[in-house]
C-alpha cells in the first residue's frame, strides 16, 4: 500500500511529459503524502497515518473519527 493516502485513497498516477514538439514520454504524478500522527480522543490513543494534504483538510473539516469511518467503509484501511 505504498504511495496511497489512507484517508482519501489518492494514488500514484501515470501520464505523459509533452515537449514543445509534442513528443510524449512517460512520467509519474506523485500524491502529496505525509506521515502524520493524530490523536483519537474516543479511544485515548495516537494513530499514525500516511495522509495527503487533501486528507488532512478532510480530517480538519469532518473530524478524525468520521474520516476514519469513511476510509474503512471505502476499503482504504482495514481498521484503526
Amino acid at each position: 500500500m505504498s504511495r496511497m493516502c489512507q484517508i482519501t485513497g489518492k494514488r500514484l498516477m501515470v501520464g505523459n511529459n509533452v515537449s514543445h514538439s509534442k513528443r510524449r514520454t512517460k512520467r509519474l504524478f506523485l500524491p502529496n503524502l505525509f506521515y502524520k500522527k493524530f490523536f483519537l480522543p474516543e479511544e485515548n490513543r495516537w494513530i499514525k497515518l500516511k495522509v495527503s494534504a487533501q486528507g488532512m483538510r478532510l480530517i480538519n473539516k469532518i473530524g478524525l473519527k468520521e474520516a476514519l469511518d469513511r476510509a474503512v467503509k471505502k476499503g482504504y484501511i482495514k481498521s484503526y
